[in-house]
């Protein structure tokens, strides 16, 4: 744009700005003012959440002793990759995440399995006590799991179904030890944010245009089959939201995989008990009396912490794009 048209087009802005009386010249202050004060804010957000994980990998790159040298802030004097390995090391790392991901996907998928029949059971369905049901679903929601934790224990430490088993064999079984009540707990809808899954999957089905079944059913499709090849193809989306969330949840899950799943190693559960085996190193096997310093068990916390979250990321990175035409395109249609 040559000199001459920014001329023109800035002499008919004000003669536009004349005739309005001053209200064009006010609406593009308000405008620009709105933009600047939308910029700072979003920066800000943006500051608030990126900093802390900027922050950890600055200090998981830090020597010991650049944590205590004050005029080290951000960029390390003396560069070190010790941390990492040390940090794998206590967390025997390959072994755990591959133990995390075998037991993240398959409980993932039996959630969203069993969550998406009952929330279209819900969505499409007449039953006795629906409300009851769906109420029970909120209540899912909305309290706690540690408030049943006790009931959770004596139930899978004495198990026993309808009685049949003590009757048959003059004891209960005791469950507890294996992964087997955490995947009952699933198949049941009572696992991890499972209450959630089914209210999303509902508010989906029900703003599907109740002519599609019908269309089916005209066509020979029965229940059944009008799920499965009508109803789920066009449910991607919401599937797709709900599938990483239960992944992303389990991942990083601490109560149930301490409770139901204390033997099997998972990232999360060897993450809380990198600070103890750090302090057992330092003075058993370097022969220090104090242990570790706090300052430096905190660094190796944040060095697992990162390699924890690592996986999560590159997973977002390959499935951004589903995520957010999932998010969208549920949020237009609830």
């Amino acid at each position: 744009m040559n000199k001459t048209a920014v001329n023109n087009r800035w002499a008919n802005y004000w003669g536009r700005n004349l005739k309005s009386g001053g209200y064009l010249l006010r609406k593009s202050i308000k405008n620009f003012a709105y933009r600047i004060i939308r910029f700072f804010m979003l920066f800000g957000m943006c500051f608030l959440i990126l900093q802390p994980i900027f922050n950890k990998i600055s200090i998981s790159i830090m020597a010991e002793e650049d944590l205590y040298n004050a005029m080290v802030i951000t960029v390390p004097e003396h560069f070190t990759t010790a941390n990492y390995q040390l940090a794998g090391q206590f967390m025997d790392y390959w072994k755990t995440m591959a133990n995390t991901v075998f037991v993240s996907l398959t409980i993932a998928m039996l959630q969203i399995a069993v969550c998406t029949i009952v929330g279209y059971g819900f969505a499409r369905f007449e039953f006795p006590l629906k409300k009851f049901w769906f109420a029970c679903v909120m209540l899912v929601i909305i309290i706690p799991p540690q408030t049943i934790s006790t009931s959770l224990h004596l139930h899978f430490r004495f198990f026993d179904l309808f009685g049949i088993v003590k009757m048959l064999t003059g004891s209960t079984i005791n469950l507890r030890g294996s992964a087997l009540p955490y995947y009952l707990m699933s198949a049941g809808c009572m696992g991890l944010k499972n209450g959630l899954y089914i209210y999303m999957i509902r508010q989906f089905f029900r703003n599907v245009p109740k002519e599609t079944e019908e269309a089916a059913y005209v066509d020979g499709c029965g229940t059944f089959k009008t799920f499965v090849q009508i109803m789920l193809p066009g449910a991607k989306p919401i599937l797709t939201s709900c599938f990483l969330f239960a992944f992303v949840w389990q991942w990083t899950d601490g109560f149930y995989s301490k409770m139901f799943l204390g033997n099997i190693k998972l990232l999360s559960v060897q993450l809380q008990q990198i600070g103890e085996r750090l302090g057992n190193y330092m003075i058993h096997t370097l022969n220090q009396a104090t242990g570790a310093s706090v300052g430096y068990t905190q660094c190796i916390v944040s060095t697992g912490t990162l390699m924890v979250i690592f996986p999560l990321l590159l997973l977002y990175l390959f499935a951004q794009k589903g995520f957010v035409e999932s998010l969208s395109s549920s949020g237009i249609k609830m």
